[in-house]
Formats: C-alpha cells, structure tokens, sequence
C-alpha cells in the first residue's frame, strides 16, 4: 500500500469517527498539510464517498450519506463485532433478516484482510439456527468455538464443574440459547452443550477426523423440546406444519411434515399433562401417536370435562 492509499484510509477512519472535522485538525493529524487534505477529501468523493465541506464557525469536513453505500472502513475488533452482529441475525434474532445479513456476512468475508477473514469464515460455516432471537453469550467463547469447528481441533472446557472432552462440529443459534453440537469423548456418543454453561474453554492441540454426524439444527432442537425431559410424547396434528410452527415456540416442539394439511409434533415434559394442555390450546384435531398411556389420559381427561360442563 503506498503512502497516499494509506494515508486517505486513515482520513475516511477519521472522518468516521467523528462528525465534523476542520481542516487544519485533519492536517494535524494526519501530518500534512490542509491543501494535502483537500486533495485527499476529492479522492475520497471521488469513490463514491459523500464529504460534505462548511465554512465559518462550527463548519468543517462531514461524511454525510449519500444515495450509493460505499464501504465502511473498520478496525480489528469492530469487524469481528460486526460479523457476530450479523450472524446473530442470520441465526434468526432479527425478523426477516436472515438473508440479508448473510449476504452481509459474505460480503465483509471478501473484503477483510486475511488475518480477520478466516475468523469470519469460522463463523459463517459452523452456525447453524433454529427459532429467534436468545440470550447474549461471551462472543470469545462463540469465536473459539467456531474456529475448532472449523479446524476439527478438540476442546476441553468445564461443564456444570465437570470437566468434559469433546469433538465440536456444528454452533446451534435457537429461539433462546446458543448449543454446541460435539461428539464427547468421555461418553463416546454425540451430544449438545449450552454455550452458556460452558467455562474455561480452551483449545486442545489434537486434531480429528470428522464422523458422520447427525443434522445439527435438528438434534439439537429436539434435545430441547423433548429429549431433556423426563417424558416425550408425539401427536399426528390435522394443520399444516408451517402454521402449527407459527403457534408454539421452536423450543417447545419439533414440528415435522407430514403432508399439505397435517403434521408431527413432537414435546417433552416431567409432566405430559402439561403438553397436551399446549397441543389442545393450538385448536386443531389431533392424535396421541405415543405413549399409548397419554391417549388413555385424553379419554379420562374427556370424561371428566364432558362431566364438568353437564
């Protein structure tokens, strides 16, 4: 980069800074002289930059908007924030968003430096989503994180003061949480971890081979919705999926497809009483498909309303 390429990204760093520059302030810091700064805001203007000149008091040099977007110049640290900002939104936390700010994403993947594009890339391919926005976690563990799944390098990390040994493979973004999808050692089988529980994440130094793994997005919500609980249960729902999916939080149930006008639901609970009161409030017909127990509930619970309203 020669001196005057250098020297015009540090003038559009500054005038990005603040909102009114003068020229002799420009001058200064930049260690020239203000015709040199004249030169220098043409050049810029002349990219595609709107910087709007003022003169007298309070006047000044402002970068104002304009009705083409040019690029933005960013330090380190903001363009790794901007790109967690964005796959945040990728992942759901920003309604209708999530093209956009993927489209987003790729283009500051293209235009980062090669020390920071390979942070981005880490991010963008081990992430994946199911349901809105969630709860903020350290964006240092998620960077870590993503950066093993990407190399395929182990991590060791204490879980509920356990300390556990794990294969990473994919980031999970649901409606409330970040979750890890890993292969755990110790366990010998796949599993899911809250980022948020997640303490003194370190990088190992082995490497492994990828095994075949289940779809991330899916395992992991149906861990949440059904498997973490005491109890599971599935209903064949006369609605399509699409609209039953609209009614209960991705957290709560897996929905599945079945056809055009009916589908699975599948939930979990210490007590399934309690999933049937949420299946029944979406007010669409619908079948126990198991346990064979929870169709017997319905009958008594029938009864005893039928009862009730006589």
């Amino acid at each position: 980069m020669d001196d005057t390429t250098e020297r015009v990204l540090t003038l559009l760093g500054l005038l990005q800074q603040r909102q009114v520059w003068t020229g002799p302030e420009l001058a200064d810091r930049l260690g020239v002289t203000p015709r040199t700064v004249r030169r220098d805001v043409e050049r810029l203007r002349n990219l595609g930059y709107p910087v709007h000149a003022s003169k007298g008091i309070g006047g000044g040099y402002q970068l104002g908007p304009g009705q083409d977007l040019p690029p933005l110049l960013l330090d380190d640290d903001e363009a790794i924030v901007t790109a967690v900002a964005l796959l945040a939104g990728a992942g759901g936390a920003i309604a209708s968003g999530g093209d956009a700010a993927l489209r987003a994403l790729t283009k500051l993947d293209q235009v980062l430096p090669a020390r920071l594009r390979h942070e981005v890339r880490a991010l963008s391919v081990s992430v994946e989503s199911f349901g809105g926005g969630r709860d903020p976690v350290d964006s240092e563990v998620l960077m870590t994180l993503a950066r093993a799944c990407r190399d395929e390098v182990e991590i060791g990390f204490d879980y509920r003061s356990t300390p556990r040994r794990i294969e990473p493979y994919r980031l999970v973004a649901s409606d409330r949480r970040w979750y890890l999808l890993a292969y755990d050692l110790d366990r010998d089988d796949w599993r899911s971890f809250r980022v948020d529980r997640m303490s003194t994440v370190m990088l190992r130094t082995w490497r492994f081979r990828p095994r075949a793994a289940p779809d991330a997005a899916t395992y992991v919500q149906e861990g949440v919705a059904s498997r973490v609980y005491r109890q599971q249960a599935r209903f064949l729902v006369r609605a399509p999926a699409e609209t039953v999916r609209r009614q209960i939080s991705a957290s709560a149930a897996v929905v599945k497809p079945r056809d055009r006008d009916t589908c699975e639901l599948i939930s979990g609970a210490d007590n399934l009483d309690i999933v049937l009161w949420h299946v029944l409030t979406l007010g669409h017909e619908f079948d126990v498909l198991e346990p064979p127990e929870l169709a017997a509930r319905c009958t008594e619970l029938g009864e005893r309303l039928t009862s009730a309203g006589t």
